[in-house]
């Protein structure tokens, strides 16, 4: 199955309902980069009026994970992937629509290209950086992922 956007979002509203409900949705998909956008809505804020730090880190999240998925499919190998550390940092309040964009296309490919040479597990940090529509930064999430070819 080819990865496109509309095929995630639809996935999404079967599998992650949570994320699906949030307002988060595939914008853009790729070989190299994904961007994921999510509305600061009333599902997902907090009580300063801003978006709830976990809307975020799902989205953020989603941008690595669409990203991994391609590279896995376009492999055409049986690739196990797992997040096993994250980290996040924010910068500005999170209102209106932030675009969460992963720009690791690459890395994920050599990565899962590695760990089928060597028979190993290989670990590779991916970031996703988030801005409002004026480009502003308000966030930006690492997360460790665990990539093994079976």
């Amino acid at each position: 199955m080819k990865i496109t956007p509309s095929k995630v979002n639809w996935f999404m509203l079967l599998k992650l309902p949570l994320g699906f409900l949030s307002g988060m949705r595939i914008k853009t998909i790729t070989e190299t980069a994904a961007i994921v956008k999510i509305k600061h809505r009333w599902m997902n804020q907090n009580p300063f009026k801003s978006m709830f730090w976990a809307a975020q880190g799902m989205a953020a999240e989603m941008s690595t994970a669409v990203l991994v998925m391609q590279a896995i499919e376009v492999s055409k190998l049986k690739v196990s992937m797992l997040v096993t550390h994250q980290e996040a940092n924010f910068y500005k309040k999170a209102t209106g629509t932030i675009f969460f964009t992963c720009s690791s296309g690459k890395e994920i490919t050599n990565a899962i290209q590695k760990s089928k040479q060597t028979k190993e597990g290989q670990e590779i940090v991916l970031i996703a950086e988030g801005k409002n529509q004026d480009g502003v930064v308000v966030s930006k999430f690492s997360f460790q992922w665990s990539l093994k070819v079976k």
